[in-house]
């Protein structure tokens, strides 16, 4: 257990430039630890911190459904970036995942905590869900996607983005 009360997970290779952060499990949402989240998404004038927040509070979304995680980043004792995976509630399929409010500092991009998160999200999807889909309208955001292995592609307007993880035998 870590501190913040999840598992850690270290990039396969161990550290370097590219991979600066530690990856943990979220079992609950350090809110005195999510200020500069809030401060940073706010100032830059996206929602997506205020909405994980405000949706914790009100136990609209606790990442608490069977498959369902939200993952931190760490460096030092400074949390720097929010990703979380859900059953996709547009899908009326359970076994389709979302990849939820991905968001990191300003001063932490293009520095490969983005690409941890959302490939921690993928390697805990895979032992749930067929696909992952997301909706993002921040260009940075879909490149980041595309790198990773999604395509783009919307059904009715329900995403923009989807991962095809594989069915699993049996």
């Amino acid at each position: 257990m870590t501190e913040l009360g999840g598992c850690v997970h270290r990039p396969p290779g161990g550290w370097s430039e590219s991979s600066p952060a530690l990856i943990e499990r979220l079992d609950d949402l350090p809110l005195d630890r999510l200020g500069d989240l809030l401060a940073d998404s706010e100032a830059a004038g996206s929602r997506i911190a205020r909405r994980l927040v405000d949706e914790w509070a009100d136990r609209t979304n606790r990442f608490d459904r069977p498959g369902e995680a939200l993952f931190g980043a760490r460096v030092g004792e400074r949390l720097v970036g929010v990703c979380g995976l859900n059953v996709d509630p547009y899908a009326g399929d359970d076994r389709i995942g979302r990849v939820r409010h991905l968001y990191v500092l300003v001063s932490f991009r293009r520095r490969g905590v983005g690409r941890q998160l959302v490939a921690r999200v993928i390697e805990s999807a895979r032992d749930r869900f067929d696909s992952l889909r997301l909706r993002t309208d921040n260009e940075a955001a879909a490149r980041l996607y595309v790198a990773m292995g999604f395509r783009a592609g919307a059904e009715r307007g329900e995403f923009t983005h989807i991962l095809e993880l594989g069915r699993r035998p049996g």
